[in-house]
């Protein structure tokens, strides 16, 4: 690089802070090796919350003759959406495509070979997004996104559901509704995205997806065997702890990551996950403690991640105060979904999917319209960005509700097929039996 051309790179920080390539020379555009740190640091760690987080965290909710085959879910779906991610997944969510859904000219993470090497762009012509890490790292980013989304749908179902038919639907939904929801919200063609709503790393991307999916085949499963009367404790809540654990710790990867890079809107986003995630544990242990008479573990453990749920869409949108309050209201929410609304509504989800995901992220979405300060997403051509503003947020119940509407019903719609194919639910007796022995031969000491 010659001394001028270093000179023009240490004079334009703001250019380098929006996400711009980076040129080394006239010809050759060059990867910012600290972004990529960042980016590979979160892609690792959000896989992390999948396995072994989120396993270890529904297996210890549920009972013992179930925690092998929920911990298998999670398992199973991490092998199952990264073959699917990469074949079509990908494409189907991150391709050009139009407003609705991408296209097939990424199958295969074909065209790789070419500029594998360089900063990947997001999209193309006026709205496109420039990075400064390659597209490798933009996919297994994206990767890990789809698997746990995917993954949270389990813990409505938990106990019930037929492995055979967990990885057919999962197959089917990855690739017809999450791909294009994740298309809708973050490629520049979609429809959402050109519409100004916000989503920095995912409220209706992955939690409002999951959580309706989960509302949607919990109804449809029916409840488990002796729910209401039978002794359905937790086996061993310390797993669980362990897995929340994993899951507050890989959000950093999770929301900070959204950043796409190693800058101050990395760092504001990991501070304000910090600050949503302890407001919620301390509003719901209280919450608790005053309706129940006594703060418990898996209260801890669910406000924790009804906290990180909410500031998810928010993370990179809004400043600490604003954040304790996303974390104050969803630690309310979270123990109100999933104790009061279930009961009331009758459905059976099973560790609340939609109970903490699913409410709390329509929460976090919805609030990110009242509180986004301007700067954070400001770039050199709009330095102003997006602030709250009643616009805004009707933006965000707009999204919201296009989301809600669209998963429920292709939710619905791809269970039945699922049914019709290999049935969804295991038998009663093998209920009662439990489904480490009846679908995978194997049980705990």
């Amino acid at each position: 690089m010659t001394k001028l051309a270093r000179a023009a790179a240490m004079a334009l920080p703001a250019l380098l802070v929006a996400g711009a390539a980076f040129a080394q020379d006239a010809a050759t555009p060059a990867i910012d090796t600290g972004d990529t740190a960042w980016m590979l640091t979160s892609s690792a760690i959000v896989l992390m919350m999948t396995v072994p987080g989120l396993a270890l965290f529904y297996a210890g909710m549920v009972r013992k003759k179930n925690v092998l085959a929920t911990m298998m879910q999670s398992f199973a779906i991490c092998g199952l959406v990264g073959v699917l991610w990469m074949v079509l997944g990908y494409s189907l969510a991150f391709g050009e495509g139009n407003a609705y859904i991408g296209d097939v000219s990424k199958l295969f993470l074909s065209g790789m070979g070419t500029g594998w090497d360089a900063p990947f762009t997001l999209g193309s012509g006026d709205a496109a997004v420039a990075t400064t890490i390659p597209e490798s790292v933009f996919v297994m980013f994206q990767m890990t996104f789809a698997i746990i989304t995917a993954a949270l749908i389990t813990g409505a179902v938990a106990d019930r559901m037929k492995f055979s038919a967990l990885m057919v639907f999962v197959t089917l939904w990855t690739l017809l509704v999450y791909s294009p929801v994740a298309h809708w919200v973050w490629h520049p063609n979609g429809w959402i995205f050109a519409l100004g709503a916000l989503d920095f790393a995912g409220g209706t991307v992955v939690h409002i997806n999951a959580g309706v999916a989960g509302l949607v085949a919990a109804v449809v499963l029916g409840k488990r065997v002796g729910y209401g009367t039978d002794n359905m404790s937790p086996y061993n809540l310390a797993f669980a702890v362990i897995g929340a654990a994993m899951l507050w710790v890989g959000w950093f990867g999770f929301n900070a990551g959204s950043a796409v890079g190693a800058g101050a809107r990395a760092g504001m986003a990991m501070l304000v996950t910090q600050v949503a995630a302890a407001g919620a544990v301390l509003a719901w242990l209280v919450a608790e403690w005053a309706v129940k008479g006594k703060p418990s573990v898996l209260g801890a453990i669910s406000g924790a991640v009804a906290g990180l749920v909410a500031i998810t869409p928010a993370a990179g949108f809004v400043l600490p105060g604003s954040a304790l309050i996303i974390g104050v209201v969803a630690g309310l929410a979270g123990f109100w979904g999933a104790t009061a609304l279930k009961h009331w509504c009758g459905y059976d989800d099973s560790l609340d999917a939609f109970g903490v995901h699913g409410i709390c992220g329509i929460a976090g979405a919805l609030l990110t319209g009242v509180f986004a300060y301007g700067p954070l997403s400001g770039t050199p051509a709009s330095p102003d960005g997006i602030s709250g503003s009643f616009d805004q947020f009707m933006l965000q119940v707009y999204a919201v509700a296009a989301v809600f509407v669209f998963t429920g019903v292709a939710t619905f719609i791809l269970l039945k097929i699922v049914d019709a194919i290999v049935g969804l639910r295991v038998t009663e007796e093998e209920e009662r039996e439990g489904l480490d022995v009846v679908l995978h031969g194997e049980r705990l000491g």
